[in-house]
C-alpha cells in the first residue's frame, strides 16, 4: 500500500503538501483533482522519487513496478510497434538477461532468461502493442511508422501506449485525455476499467474520472482529503461537508464575540481582571476555522447580445476544406481540398450543437468555415442580419501576443468592437475572470495554458457574439472553470455550435447532434450515450473485418482445389498467368496517381515545414514589432492548420496505396 504520514512537501518556496496524511489500498483507482497549480503533479514526482518529503514518512512498496507518460516528446526512428514494446519493462529485462547469458555462454541462465520471457508474455507482446495503437486511434499502416514520422500530439499518444503496456503495479496518468478523440477516449476508459494494479490519476474530465475511479483524493491549500467514491460522489460529500463546515465556522465566530465582548467590558475591573484574562487566552488557543468558499466561486455570464437573427445562417451545398498552391483531392479542382462537401444545414436561434465525429473527419473545418476563418470551397453561407461570431479555438492560445499582458489585450480589443472603456472598467472586467492585482500586467508568455484560456474566453465575451462557435474550448481548463463555463453556455441567449471531448460539457449544453463522417454532416439521432454506442459498435465491425481478412489471407487452398488446380491444362494456367498480369498492370495504373499525390503532398509539407521553422526563429528572437508579430502568429496558426490537414490526407492515401498493393499481391 501507498502511506503518507504528516508528510510536508516543498517545491521551491512553495509548500505543496502540509502534514498529509493518506493511505491507498493495492488496487485501489484514484482520481486526484484540485485546482491547476495545486500540486498534483508535485505529489506525482514524489511517489516515483523525482522528489522527497521534506518531513514525515512516505512509504511506497519497494518493489512496486511504476508506470507514467513522459511528457517529453520522443525522438526516435523506431517503429511505433517498437516503441511501445518498449514500455514492458518485465520483457525488456527478460530479453536483456538472455542477450547477456548468450552472450556469456551460461545455458542454465539461458534457460531461466527464456522461461521469463515466457512469464513476461514474450509471444504475443507485439499484438499487444499493436492493439494497443490501434485502440488508440492509429492505423493499422501507422503500426511500422517511425516515430519522428507523427506529429507531436500523436506522439503523445505513443507515450500513452508506452505507458499502458507497462506491467505496472502503480499507473500514475496525468491528464491522458488531453490528445485523444471521443472515440480513443471510449476505448481507454474500457481499457482502465480492466486494469488490475493501483492507479492514480489527474484529469479535468468528470465523466472520465466517474468512470475509472472509486477513490477521490482532493488536494487544496496543501491538504489532502481522502473520498470514497468517483468525482460525482465527491462533490456532493464535499459539498455536505462544507455546510458542516460553514455552520462550525459561524458557531465560532458567535463564540469569538461573546468572549471579545466580556474581555472589552471586564478587563479595567480589578473583581473581574482574572476572569477577563482568562478568555484572552482562551481566546488566542481557540483554533481559527477560516470562512468556507466553494471551490468554483469564479463564474461569469455572456454579455445579452445586441440582435439575435433568425435564422443565425443557412448552408446549401457547403463544401469545407483548404486551398493549397499544388495538389488536388477526390471532387475537388487543383489547388483545393475538399474535407466535407454537400452541407445542407440550418442554424437557429439559441439552437446548442454538439458537433460529433472522428479526429480527421472535419470538425474543425467546417467550424472554421462558419467562423468565416476558411472561406467555403463550394456552395452558398447564407448569414442572418447582424450576426456576431463570436469564435474560439484551441490554436487561439497561440496567437496572444506573448510580451503583452491581458490589461494591454483588452485595451487593444475595446478599440476594435466597442467604444474605448475606462482603464477601470477593463480592470474590473477582468478582474471577474480571475485577473485580479499585478496580474493584469503579467505577460501573457509567462501564463499557464489555463489562464490563457480565461484570457481568450474574457475577449470573447466582452465582443457581445450572437453565435458562439468553441472547438475544444477546455482543454486547459480546471473542473471548476469548465463548470462555470458550462452554467455561462446555458445561460446565453445566442447560439451555441461545439466541438469538445468533454461530454459532461456535451451533455449539459448541447441538446442535439450532428456528426461529421466520411465527407459529409448529418443529424445524430440520439444522446452521446447512443454515439459511444455506436463508437463501440463501429470498432467492433473494423475488428471483426480485420479477423476476416487475416483468416481469408492465411487460408490453405483445400485438397479438392489443389486437386483441381493441378488437373487444368498449361494453356488455362497460362491464360491466367496473363490476367494476374493484366490486373497487375491495371492497379499499378490506379496507384499512379495516388503516388503522385502523395509525392506533392511531401513536397508541400516540407515547403510548409521550412515556413513554419522560420517564423517560429522570428518569433523566439523577440525583435519584431507588434503589427508583424501578430502576423505571424496569424500565419503560423494557418500552417499549422494545413501541415495537420496535409497530414491526415497523407495518411489516407497511403492506406489506400497500401490496399492497392496488397490487392496486386
Amino acid at each position: 500500500m501507498i502511506t503518507l504520514r504528516n508528510v510536508t512537501l516543498r517545491r521551491g518556496t512553495k509548500v505543496v503538501l502540509d502534514g498529509a496524511t493518506v493511505t491507498l489500498q493495492p488496487g485501489e483507482k484514484v482520481g486526484l483533482v484540485g485546482r491547476n497549480g495545486a500540486g498534483k503533479s508535485s505529489l506525482f514526482a514524489m511517489l516515483t522519487g523525482e522528489l522527497h518529503a521534506d518531513a514525515g514518512d512516505f512509504e511506497i512498496p519497494a518493489r512496486w513496478r511504476i508506470a507514467q507518460v513522459a511528457q517529453n516528446m520522443p525522438e526516435t526512428d523506431d517503429s511505433a510497434t517498437d516503441f511501445v514494446l518498449q514500455g514492458d519493462t518485465r520483457l525488456m529485462e527478460a530479453q536483456g538477461a538472455l542477450a547477456a547469458a548468450e552472450a556469456g555462454g551460461d545455458g542454465h541462465a539461458i534457460a531461466e532468461a527464456h522461461q521469463a520471457i515466457d512469464e513476461a508474455g514474450g509471444f504475443d507482446a507485439k499484438s499487444r502493442a499493436q492493439a494497443l495503437l490501434l485502440g488508440l486511434g492509429f492505423l493499422p499502416t501507422q503500426l511500422d511508422d517511425p516515430v519522428n514520422s507523427f506529429s507531436g500530439g500523436w506522439r503523445m499518444r505513443l507515450q500513452l501506449a508506452r505507458a499502458l503496456m507497462c506491467p505496472a503495479d502503480l499507473m500514475l496518468l496525468d491528464e491522458p485525455t488531453n490528445h485523444l478523440d471521443l472515440d480513443a477516449l471510449v476505448w481507454l476508459e474500457s481499457w482502465l476499467k480492466r486494469f488490475e494494479g493501483t492507479m492514480l490519476v489527474i484529469s479535468h474530465d468528470r465523466e472520465f474520472l466517474d468512470a475509472i475511479t472509486r477513490v477521490t483524493l482532493h488536494l487544496d491549500n496543501a491538504q489532502l482529503a481522502r473520498y470514497g467514491g468517483n468525482y460525482t460522489a465527491f462533490e456532493e460529500m464535499r459539498a455536505e461537508r462544507m455546510l458542516q463546515q460553514q455552520a462550525a465556522y459561524s458557531r465560532q465566530q458567535e463564540k469569538i464575540a461573546q468572549l471579545t465582548r466580556f474581555i472589552e467590558r471586564f478587563k479595567a475591573k480589578a473583581t473581574k481582571a482574572k476572569q477577563a484574562q482568562s478568555r484572552v487566552k482562551a481566546l488566542d488557543r481557540m483554533e481559527k476555522l477560516a470562512p468556507v468558499l466553494a471551490s468554483a466561486e469564479f463564474t461569469f455570464e455572456f454579455r445579452e447580445p445586441v440582435a439575435i437573427p433568425n435564422p443565425m445562417l443557412a448552408l446549401k451545398d457547403v463544401a469545407c476544406g483548404y486551398r493549397v498552391s499544388n495538389g488536388a483531392s477526390d471532387e475537388g479542382p487543383e489547388g483545393e481540398r475538399v474535407i466535407v462537401r454537400n452541407v445542407n444545414r440550418s442554424v437557429l436561434a439559441g439552437q446548442r450543437i454538439g458537433i460529433l465525429g472522428a479526429n480527421g473527419q472535419g470538425k474543425s473545418t467546417l467550424v472554421k468555415t462558419v467562423a468565416r476563418v476558411l472561406p467555403a470551397l463550394g456552395g452558398q453561407i447564407t448569414e442572418g442580419k447582424n450576426l456576431a461570431i463570436g469564435y474560439f479555438a484551441q490554436q487561439e492560445l497561440d496567437v496572444l501576443r506573448p510580451d503583452d499582458n491581458p490589461l494591454a489585450h483588452m485595451i487593444r480589443l475595446a478599440r476594435e468592437v466597442s467604444p474605448q472603456a475606462r482603464e477601470q472598467e477593463l480592470r474590473d472586467f477582468l478582474g471577474s475572470f480571475r485577473f485580479v492585482g499585478d496580474m493584469v500586467m503579467q505577460p501573457v508568455g509567462t501564463m499557464s495554458g489555463g489562464e490563457k484560456a480565461r484570457l481568450v474566453l474574457a475577449m470573447l465575451v466582452w465582443q457581445r457574439p450572437n453565435l458562439l462557435l468553441l472547438d475544444e474550448p477546455t482543454n486547459h481548463l480546471d473542473l471548476a472553470t469548465r463548470e462555470a463555463l458550462s452554467m455561462a453556455l446555458n445561460e446565453f441567449e445566442g447560439t451555441v455550435m461545439l466541438v469538445s471531448h468533454d461530454r459532461a460539457l456535451l451533455r449539459e449544453v448541447c441538446d442535439e447532434f450532428w456528426l461529421v463522417t466520411k465527407g459529409g454532416v448529418a443529424p445524430f439521432d440520439g444522446d452521446l450515450d447512443d454515439y459511444q454506442r455506436w463508437l463501440l459498435e463501429q470498432s467492433r465491425e473494423v475488428a471483426r473485418a480485420a479477423k476476416e481478412a487475416a483468416k481469408d489471407a492465411g487460408k490453405a487452398p483445400s485438397p479438392a482445389a489443389a486437386a483441381q488446380a493441378a488437373a487444368e491444362p498449361a494453356v488455362n494456367r497460362r491464360d491466367e498467368r496473363k490476367a494476374q498480369a493484366a490486373a497487375r498492370q491495371k492497379i499499378a495504373e490506379q496507384a499512379k496517381p495516388i503516388k503522385s499525390e502523395i509525392a506533392k503532398i511531401d513536397k508541400r509539407m516540407a515547403a510548409l515545414q521550412a515556413e513554419k521553422t522560420g517564423l517560429e526563429e522570428a518569433l523566439a528572437g523577440g525583435s519584431l514589432p507588434p503589427p508583424q508579430l501578430a502576423e505571424h502568429g496569424r500565419r503560423l496558426k494557418a500552417l499549422g492548420d494545413e501541415l495537420e490537414e496535409l497530414e491526415m490526407r497523407w495518411l489516407e492515401l497511403s492506406t489506400e496505396l497500401d490496399a492497392l498493393q496488397a490487392a496486386a499481391g
